[in-house]
C-alpha cells in the first residue's frame, strides 16, 4: 500500500460547505449548494491543492456528503481525504469511533481515509486507542490530533505508539494573531517528530483577508461577524503593512497571511468558497517571506493587542 502521498503546500478546509449545525449558513453566514461549490473543487484540483479536509460535524454530515459527492468525480490515488472523529457526539455503543469512520467512509464514498483525526481532547485516554484498529485494518492511512496541547499530543503519540502506530500530524487553530500552539513549543516538536503541523484560521475567518475593515465588517447575522467585527479598528495598521507587503509580491492580504504561515513550517488549512480562493492559496504557496518581513508582520500583530483563541479551545500555554 502507498501511504506516502506528498503533502500540498496547502490544504482546503470545508467547514462553511453545506448548512445545518455548526454549518455553513450558521458560522459564516453563506448558503453554497453543490452546484456553487463544484467549481471550487474542480479549480484545486487542476492546481494540484488535493487535500480536502472536513468533519462530521461540519453541518452534521453536510459538508462529507458535498465532498465525498464531489471525490467519487476523481480517481481515488489522485485525492487526500481528511475528516475528524468528535468525541462530543459519539455514539453509545462498544466502537464508537469505528462507527463515526465507517459513516464518514460512507458519505465521502471511499473504503479509506488518508487523515483521521481525533477533533479535541476531551479524553485523551479513552478515545486514542480506538485509532489503532482503525490504521490497522486499512479504513486509515494517518491519524492526527486537533486542538491538542503538547502534553496531550505526547500523552497520545504514546497510546499510539503502544500500538504500533505513528502520530502523523496535529492540527490548531494558528495564525498572525494567535500563535499560543508556537509558544507552547508544538510546532517545534513536531518538527522534531516530522509531524506535519497544520494551522486553521490562518485568516481568522476572513479578519486578516483584507477584505473587511471598520468601513466593511464582515456580514452581521453569523458568529463570524460577532467575534471579529469589534476586533477590526486593532487590526488596521497590521492589514495595511500586509497590504504594502503584498505589493512587493504581486500579492494580497489573505496570501501573505498564508505565506507567513507557510514560512513558519506549517500547512496552512483554507476555507475556500469561490474558485478564486483556490487560486489565491495556490499562488501564495509560490511566495517566500524574508526573515525581516515575518518579523515585522509578528511585531504588528502582537501590537494589535488581541487574543482570538475560540471558544471551543482550551489554553495551549
Amino acid at each position: 500500500m502507498e501511504h506516502n502521498k506528498q503533502m500540498p503546500a496547502v490544504a482546503l478546509g470545508t467547514w462553511s460547505w453545506g448548512t445545518g449545525a455548526v454549518g455553513g449558513d450558521q458560522v459564516f453566514g453563506n448558503h453554497l449548494s453543490e452546484q456553487d461549490l463544484k467549481p471550487v473543487f474542480d479549480a484545486a484540483m487542476e492546481q494540484g491543492l488535493n487535500l480536502w479536509d472536513t468533519a462530521v460535524v461540519y453541518g452534521m454530515g453536510a459538508s462529507e456528503n458535498i465532498l465525498g459527492a464531489f471525490a467519487r468525480t476523481c480517481p481515488r490515488e489522485q485525492i487526500l481525504l481528511s475528516t475528524k472523529f468528535t468525541p462530543q457526539i459519539a455514539g453509545p455503543g462498544d466502537e464508537p469511533v469505528d462507527e463515526m469512520c465507517r459513516s464518514s467512509l460512507e458519505r465521502l464514498g471511499t473504503d479509506y481515509i488518508d487523515i483521521y483525526w481525533i477533533h479535541n481532547p476531551a479524553d485523551v485516554e479513552r478515545w486514542t486507542p480506538f485509532l489503532v484498529p482503525l490504521v490497522k485494518s486499512g479504513k486509515v492511512r494517518r491519524v492526527g490530533v486537533s486542538n491538542h496541547n503538547l502534553e496531550q499530543i505526547k500523552r497520545a503519540q504514546e497510546i499510539l505508539a503502544q500500538g504500533g502506530v505513528k502520530l502523523s500530524a496535529v492540527q490548531n487553530h494558528y495564525s498572525l494573531l494567535y500563535r499560543s500552539s508556537e509558544r507552547a513549543g508544538i510546532l517545534d516538536y513536531c518538527r522534531e517528530q516530522g509531524m506535519d503541523f497544520f494551522a486553521y484560521m490562518v485568516l481568522e475567518q476572513g479578519a486578516l483577508s483584507g477584505k473587511y475593515d471598520t468601513a466593511h465588517p464582515l456580514p452581521q447575522g453569523s458568529q463570524r461577524a460577532e467575534t471579529y467585527n469589534p476586533l477590526l479598528p486593532q487590526l488596521e495598521k497590521l492589514t495595511a503593512a500586509m497590504a504594502q507587503m503584498g505589493k512587493k509580491y504581486s500579492a494580497s492580504v489573505s496570501q501573505i497571511a498564508i505565506a507567513w504561515a507557510i514560512a513558519k513550517g506549517a500547512i496552512p488549512l483554507i476555507g475556500v468558497t469561490k474558485p478564486r480562493h483556490v487560486t489565491e492559496a495556490a499562488a501564495a504557496a509560490c511566495i517566500t517571506l524574508t526573515v525581516d518581513e515575518v518579523v515585522q508582520l509578528e511585531q504588528l500583530a502582537a501590537d494589535a493587542g488581541v487574543d482570538t483563541r475560540g471558544s471551543w479551545e482550551a489554553p495551549m500555554v
